[in-house]
């Protein structure tokens, strides 16, 4: 189990929060293996939308510490094949799994009530 915890919460990423990392293929497959609730954030660091999303993210883990949701982070610019893989038609696509199972995707939302909403649906049900 060290592992698997040290695989989730060991690489730092521009989301900085302790719930997100880097998207790799090894830690997707873990979460859907493990069926986690995880959050994919299609980001990219010259988007005023993902700019947006990131503080709204950022605030909804500052005040759910013990948030259960994983947040993977696809760089929009360098991991074409997984924006392609997970049809995010564009950056700002947030997108949350159940395991395998998609339960929520969205793009370009920015509006904490709604975000907020979905994140807090996906912990009741965990």
């Amino acid at each position: 189990m060290t592992f698997v915890f040290g695989l989730f919460f060991s690489t730092a990423n521009s989301m900085d929060n302790a719930q997100s990392m880097d998207f790799t293929e090894q830690a997707w497959k873990e979460a859907q293996r493990q069926n986690q609730v995880t959050l994919l954030v299609v980001h990219a660091d010259w988007c005023p939308t993902c700019k947006a999303q990131h503080k709204v993210l950022s605030s909804y883990f500052k005040d759910n510490p013990n948030s259960k949701i994983n947040q993977l982070i696809i760089n929009f610019d360098t991991q074409k094949n997984w924006v392609t893989y997970f049809k995010a038609p564009r950056q700002s696509t947030l997108m949350l799994y159940k395991g395998d199972k998609q339960i929520w995707f969205s793009v370009a939302e920015t509006r904490e009530d709604k975000i907020f909403k979905f994140l807090k649906d996906a912990e009741s049900a965990m």
